[in-house]
């Protein structure tokens, strides 16, 4: 049921964005030079690499490291990438990941390839064996500002508690924490 409420709505949502996700392509193409898309490996279901679009926000000299690694992120983030971040808008090309099965719109985010630390602890907590999601119950619990012990928790509590109900109330959240703009630290 979850990979038919997921294929259906990023069906929709991909048919309905389709214009503002052309202009935000289109700005990002404008202003800085570079793909409109970055694709960065991350970590999947049962611990296996996928490609995962994002808009590009960083410039194309950044490191691939997660953001709050950087010495200064500020020098890193394109024109409108600071606005793309603040926006989650920057998330919306995950919506061919979903269609394609490669996340779900709820589960853990996916780490970086490079995150060992976090994908060691999610292993050793079972966490691994959930598809990623676009949006998770760490997310609307702190978002970059966990720690990441304290992130792997709310993703084990969220593998003890999933649901399509549970799935429901984590993306009714997100909607909310995304417009009041909380829990971006870059």
């Amino acid at each position: 049921m979850k990979r038919l409420f997921d294929l259906s709505l990023a069906l929709m949502l991909s048919l309905l964005l389709a214009l503002p996700i052309a202009l935000i392509a289109l700005a990002i193409r404008l202003t800085s030079a570079g793909p409109a898309v970055y694709w960065s490996n991350r970590v999947g279901r049962d611990n296996k690499i996928f490609r995962m679009p994002k808009f590009r926000s960083m410039r194309t000299d950044t490191p691939a490291v997660a953001t709050h690694l950087l010495q200064n992120p500020e020098q890193y983030i394109t024109p409108v990438g600071k606005f793309l971040r603040k926006t989650s808008l920057d998330e919306l090309p995950q919506l061919w990941s979903i269609l394609v099965g490669d996340m779900s719109f709820v589960g853990p985010r996916p780490a970086l390839y490079n995150q060992d630390d976090l994908i060691a602890l999610r292993t050793e907590r079972g966490v691994h064996t959930l598809v990623p999601g676009l949006t998770g119950w760490a997310q609307i619990n702190g978002r970059d500002e966990l720690p990441i012990p304290q992130k792997v928790e709310f993703d084990a509590q969220y593998l003890q508690r999933r649901s399509f109900w549970f799935d429901l109330r984590i993306m009714a959240l997100t909607a909310w924490r995304v417009l009041r703009r909380s829990g971006v630290s870059h």
